[in-house]
């Protein structure tokens, strides 16, 4: 975003936020007062860099659930008490001298800053906090961090503009927790939901499905069986009935087109972006399968290898053990056949559109997976980097390169929405 667009959007804000009638705004005083704010490069939203680079500086857990979350602007505490607005003023705003009504103005886009630094304070204590669970909960301290990473996104979600829903849906006496952001705009949005991998959360997923939001797409975000706050705690072949479930929620929010609705999954995630493919292939639109397990990489012979990768940090074997709520190699490696596509007999069976994406030189999930996606069952399309490994990331090509110049484009436009 420019510094022309950003500023443009922090005065938009301002009007629909305290109403154009209210402000009683000369517009050559909004005119001079978006100049003034453009020779200063500043604003209250996120840029891309900003999003896309992590945690700049370190933030202190203890202080983060403690921010205050400002519910109006005269319970603002950060206002200077003599500018803080005068409720006798505002009923005859018209009354009130040029630099009253300036200042009372300013004050209010003082407040839509210190939010949108709120929300960066918050982003960067669950992106610190999420790191601290990786890749799994599997002690005490890493429980705590997941929980507090919990709490950090709420104070984001709350933040957002539009807020970002948090949605429980009852399934099987349990209920599926996900995150719903619907863009402003036409109505009813397309979707697109996306599912966590093994180690990411729904979490994770925010600041770069905003770039869904913008072309007019809602998303929804669910992390995948097994992990995170998923109603499923051991996969097993159909659990992704939890998401069927998520399907039937879309229809019934008349904002979202049930028609329009597209999924995502990378790595494990994208193992039950495929299964939905076959299983929900006339609710879904299409379906991105970014690396995710098919059949080799269930079996033994390809665990024994690939459990010693480079590609991944740490516990590799603690969280593709977890899923499967085994604790020995032998069980884990006993379990894993199981769930293949193959042997399950979905591989011949028509489906949904398909994008697959991975890397000649994956390590973690073979790319045999993706060609017996390609070789079997209904047409679909794909992207191999040659040079790419785990969902065809390299040196030359990010995760973000990959989903901004591959998967972006495709799902916006199997959703039917101009580019």
């Amino acid at each position: 975003m420019t510094a022309e667009q950003l500023v443009d959007s922090l005065f938009a804000a301002v009007g629909k936020e305290f109403g154009a009638e209210e402000l009683n705004l000369d517009p050559q005083l909004l005119q001079r007062a978006r100049d003034g704010q453009l020779s200063r490069r500043s604003g209250g939203g996120r840029g891309r860099g900003d999003r896309r680079g992590g945690p700049q500086r370190p933030v202190d857990h203890s202080t983060h659930r403690s921010l205050p979350l400002p519910s109006g602007l005269s319970q603002n505490p950060w206002l200077p008490a003599d500018s803080k607005p005068d409720a006798r003023k505002a009923s005859r705003s018209s009354s009130i001298p040029f630099h009253g009504r300036w200042r009372t103005t300013r004050n209010r886009i003082r407040y839509l800053r210190h939010r949108g630094r709120l929300a960066r304070q918050y982003e960067y204590a669950f992106e610190y906090d999420l790191f601290a669970r990786f890749p799994v909960e599997n002690s005490p301290g890493k429980v705590k961090a997941y929980a507090r990473a919990l709490e950090a996104f709420a104070g984001y979600a709350r933040l957002q503009d539009p807020p970002i829903e948090t949605v429980r849906l009852p399934f099987e006496g349990r209920e599926v927790v996900g995150y719903l952001h619907i863009p402003r705009g036409a109505r009813p949005a397309p979707v697109v939901i996306t599912i966590g991998g093994l180690d990411s959360r729904k979490e994770n997923a925010a600041a770069r499905n905003d770039d869904y939001l913008a072309r007019g797409v809602a998303w929804l975000a669910f992390d995948m069986p097994g992990t995170g706050q998923s109603s499923v705690r051991v996969i097993v072949p159909g659990a992704e009935r939890e998401f069927s479930r998520v399907l039937d929620y879309i229809a019934t929010r008349p904002e979202l087109d049930a028609r329009r609705v597209a999924v995502y999954g990378g790595s494990w995630g994208g193992h039950w972006s495929a299964r939905l493919a076959y299983t929900e292939r006339a609710r879904l639109r299409g379906a991105v399968v970014q690396g995710g397990p098919v059949h080799a990489y269930f079996q033994p012979e390809w665990q024994r290898k690939a459990l010693g990768t480079r590609e991944y940090l740490f516990e590799l074997f603690e969280a593709r053990s977890a899923v499967y709520g085994v604790h020995t190699l032998e069980e884990f490696l006993a379990y894993g056949p199981r769930m293949s596509l193959a042997e399950a007999g979905m591989l011949d069976k028509p489906s949904a559109p398909m994008l697959i994406i991975n890397g000649m030189k994956d390590s973690q999930v073979p790319v045999e997976d993706s060609f017996a996606l390609m070789r079997s069952g209904s047409p679909k399309e794909a992207w191999i980097n040659p040079q790419g490994g785990h969902m065809g990331r390299s040196a030359a090509l990010s995760d973000d390169a990959v989903f901004e110049q591959v998967t972006l484009p495709w799902v916006v436009r199997t959703l039917g929405v101009a580019p």
